[in-house]
């Protein structure tokens, strides 16, 4: 089974979250026999390795990573690739791959200039 993750940095704000998961929302909508779920790097549950230790208890066999990261900061370069090390370490079975960064996605980039000038 396919498992995607939505991966965001987290917030102690419960408004914050809406986005995050509105995304996975939307991912479930499109892909409803795979696990979607939401993880954080801090300040929100389920962190990563819990939220992938889920998934693989639900049979995943394959985890996509989608970072919701604007730019490639210190958490996008550094934090989020060592912690799929740790993932691929700890569940050598299961293959891991982690997408590109949003704002990484070009498509993300044309979708942001279209509503900066789309008139009101």
């Amino acid at each position: 089974m396919l498992a995607i993750l939505i991966f965001a940095h987290g917030s102690r704000d419960p408004l914050w979250r809406a986005p995050v998961e509105a995304v996975a929302h939307a991912v479930r909508a499109q892909a409803p026999d795979a696990h979607v779920a939401c993880a954080y790097l801090e300040l929100c549950t389920p962190e990563l390795p819990e939220a992938a230790a889920q998934a693989i208890a639900a049979g995943a066999s394959e985890v996509r990573v989608l970072p919701l990261f604007f730019g490639m900061g210190k958490h996008a370069r550094e934090d989020l690739p060592l912690l799929m090390t740790q993932l691929r370490q700890a569940h050598p079975d299961v293959a891991f791959k982690l997408l590109p960064t949003a704002g990484e996605q070009p498509r993300l980039t044309a979708l942001l200039a279209e509503l900066a000038l789309e008139a009101e």
